[in-house]
C-alpha cells in the first residue's frame, strides 16, 4: 500500500484531503480542527516513508492560488486599514517577530544548537517556508563544498521538528484565548460595520416629515450634517411617489422611506418627524424592486454614482447582497462581480437595468482565466525578483509573498480598463479552499517522516521543546497584548496572528471560529510584513550565530 501511494501521488493527495476533511468535521466540546486537519493527516501519511511526497508543483500551485485569492478579496480592506491603524498594527507584528528572534538566540545558547539548526527552528516555529528557503540559499552560496550536504540538512531538521508545534501552538492559543476573553465574534463584527464582514440587520421604515429644520435641505445635506448611515429610497409628495436622490429636498408632511440598521433608521426617523402608518416599500404600483446579479464586467469595479442610475434609468440601488452579507448601497459603494443589487425602479425600466448589470447566474460560474492567469503569473514573477540587502544578503518575496502582494494591489484596483481582476465571491472561496488543501496536504506529507525520525538526532528533542516554547510564547503574547492593550478586535487579531506565523491552517481555524471575514483582513494586513521580516531575520540569525 505504501509503495502504491508513493507511485501514485494523486491518489495520496485525494486520500489525505478526504480523510483530513472527515477528521476536521469531528467536534469535541463544540470545536473542530476544520481544514487544518488535512495537515495532520498528511503528517501521519508522510511518516510512513521518506519517499512519500506530493509533487512540488502541486504544493506550490496551492500556495500561489491560496495567497492570491486572499489578496484579491482583502485588497480594498488592506489599504483602507492604513488610514486607520495599519501602520501601528504592522509595527506590532514586526516587534513580535524580532522578539521571537531573541528567543531563538537564547534557546541556541541554552541548548548549544548549531546556527543552521537554530535558523531552521526560527522558520519552523513561525511556520515560514520562504524563510527556510532563504537560509538554504545563503548556505549554498557561502558554505564550504566539503560541508555543504551536512549544512543544508540541519536547517531542514530544525524546521521540520519545530513546524508541527508551530501550527498546533497557534491553534491552541486561539482556542484558549477566545475562551479566556469570552469572545462573542458576532457582536464584535457587528460593532465593526466599516469592515462589511457580517450580516447587517437592515429594515425599512416610512417617516412623515414634521421637523421644520428638514424643509429645504437636500438629502445629501441632511445625511452629511447628521452623519446618518441610511439610504433614503422613495418619497411621496402631494400624492405622487418618486425616488429620492442626493438633490431631493423635502416639504412638511412628505412621506420618506428609509433603509438601514434599526438604530440608524430610528435615529433618522426621530429627527425627521414621526413614524408613518403607510409603508411606501409595500406600494409597488409605481415603483417595483428586484434583485439582480452583477455579471456584466463593464460595471464591475465602478462606484454606483458613476452609473448615474437616477438620471439615466430612473432607478436607485438600496442594498447589495455580497456573499451572505447585506450592505447598504451608498454612492461611493463599489460594485463587485457576483453582487446581487436590489434595484428600485419602474417595471418598464427593469429590462434595461437587467442588461446593465448582466443579471446572469450562468455568467458568474465562469472565471475569467485571462485576468486570473495574468495575475498569478505577475505574482510569481514579482516573487522571483532578488532584493539585495546590506551585507551581501539577497532575499525575495517568493511564491508566498509575490502573489499575495500582487493580489492585494489588483484587488484594490479591481479593474484596469477592460480587464477585471476580481473574481466572483463563490469562485474565490472555491479556489481558496482548493489551494489551501493542496498546500496543507503537501506540507504535511513532506514534513511527516523528517519530524518523526529526527527527535533523537541533531538535538531533535531540544529543538522541539524550544520551538514549542517560542511558538506558544509569541502566540499567547500576541493575542494578549493585541486584545487587552492595543484593543485590536479579536477576530482581526487571530488573522494577524495567522499572518505573523504565515500559517494558513491557523487562518482556516480562525475563520471557522469567527464565521466572518475579519481574520482574512488581519491575515492580509500582517502577512506581507511578516514574510519579508522572517526571510531577512532568518538569514541574519544564521550569520550572527555562526560567529
Amino acid at each position: 500500500m505504501v509503495d502504491f501511494l508513493i507511485e501514485e501521488p494523486l491518489v495520496l493527495l485525494f486520500i489525505v484531503s478526504g480523510l483530513g476533511y472527515l477528521l476536521g468535521r469531528i467536534k469535541v466540546k463544540g470545536i473542530s480542527l476544520g481544514v487544518a486537519a488535512v495537515l495532520f493527516v498528511g503528517l501521519a501519511f508522510g511518516a510512513l516513508s521518506p519517499d512519500m511526497k506530493l509533487p512540488t508543483v502541486l504544493v506550490d500551485l496551492g500556495l500561489i492560488i491560496f495567497v492570491y485569492t486572499i489578496g484579491l478579496s482583502s485588497g480594498p480592506g488592506f489599504f483602507a486599514s492604513f488610514r486607520r491603524k495599519g501602520l501601528r498594527d504592522n509595527t506590532f507584528v514586526l516587534l513580535m517577530l524580532l522578539f521571537a528572534a531573541l528567543l531563538v538566540v537564547a534557546a541556541a545558547s541554552l541548548f548549544s544548537l548549531r546556527a543552521t539548526v537554530a535558523a531552521g527552528m526560527y522558520a519552523g516555529s513561525l511556520t515560514n517556508t520562504p524563510a527556510l528557503a532563504s537560509v538554504l540559499e545563503t548556505i549554498t552560496r557561502t558554505a564550504p563544498a566539503d560541508q555543504l550536504t551536512r549544512l543544508e540538512t540541519e536547517p531542514v531538521i530544525g524546521y521540520s521538528v519545530a513546524y508541527p508545534m508551530g501550527v498546533i501552538g497557534t491553534l491552541i492559543a486561539v482556542y484558549v484565548m477566545q475562551r479566556v476573553f469570552r469572545i462573542d465574534y458576532l457582536t464584535e463584527a457587528r460593532s465593526l460595520r466599516q469592515y462589511n464582514v457580517v450580516e447587517q440587520d437592515l429594515y425599512t421604515r416610512t417617516v412623515r416629515v414634521t421637523n421644520p429644520r428638514a424643509v429645504g435641505l437636500t438629502v445629501s445635506e441632511l445625511v452629511r450634517a447628521n452623519e446618518w448611515d441610511v439610504v433614503l429610497s422613495r418619497f411621496r409628495h402631494d400624492g405622487g411617489t418618486t425616488l429620492a436622490t442626493g438633490d431631493t429636498a423635502f416639504a412638511l408632511d412628505d412621506l420618506v422611506a428609509l433603509v438601514g440598521t434599526p438604530e440608524e433608521v430610528d435615529k433618522a426617523v426621530a429627527w425627521l418627524g414621526e413614524p408613518a402608518s403607510v409603508q411606501l416599500e409595500l406600494d409597488r404600483s409605481e415603483y417595483d424592486f428586484r434583485r439582480m446579479f452583477v455579471s456584466n464586467h463593464e460595471v464591475v469595479g465602478r462606484a454606483l454614482n458613476e452609473l448615474n442610475l437616477p438620471q439615466q434609468y430612473g432607478a436607485i440601488v438600496s442594498r447589495i447582497r455580497r456573499g451572505d452579507i447585506d450592505l447598504l448601497a451608498h454612492g461611493d459603494t463599489v460594485i463587485e462581480l457576483g453582487d446581487r443589487v436590489r434595484v428600485v425602479a419602474k417595471r418598464t425600466d427593469m429590462p434595461r437595468l437587467a442588461a446593465l448589470f448582466g443579471d446572469s447566474y450562468k455568467a458568474l460560474s465562469e472565471v475569467d482565466l485571462v485576468s486570473l492567469s495574468l495575475g498569478l503569473a505577475l505574482g510569481v514573477l514579482i516573487g522571483l525578483i532578488p532584493i539585495p540587502l546590506p551585507g551581501g544578503v539577497v532575499i525575495s518575496l517568493g511564491l508566498a509573498g509575490g502573489p499575495l502582494l500582487v493580489g492585494l494591489i489588483l484587488g484594490a484596483m479591481r479593474r484596469t480598463r477592460s480587464i477585471v481582476w476580481t473574481i466572483p465571491y463563490s469562485a474565490n472561496l472555491t479556489l481558496r479552499q482548493i489551494g489551501l488543501i493542496l498546500l496543507l496536504a503537501g506540507i504535511g506529507v513532506r514534513s511527516g517522516y523528517t519530524f518523526f525520525t529526527n527527535f533523537s538526532a541533531s538535538g531533535g528533542l531540544q529543538v522541539f521543546i524550544a520551538g514549542a516554547i517560542i511558538t506558544m510564547t509569541i502566540a499567547f503574547l500576541t493575542l494578549f497584548i493585541g486584545y487587552k492593550f492595543m484593543k485590536i478586535p479579536f477576530g482581526l487579531l487571530t488573522g494577524m496572528l495567522s499572518g505573523l506565523c504565515t500559517q494558513p491552517a491557523t487562518l482556516g481555524f480562525s475563520l471557522q471560529q469567527a464565521e466572518n471575514e475579519l481574520p482574512n483582513l488581519g491575515y492580509a494586513l500582517a502577512f506581507p510584513v511578516a514574510t519579508i521580516t522572517k526571510v531577512v531575520v532568518a538569514q541574519l540569525l544564521l550569520v550572527f550565530l555562526s560567529r
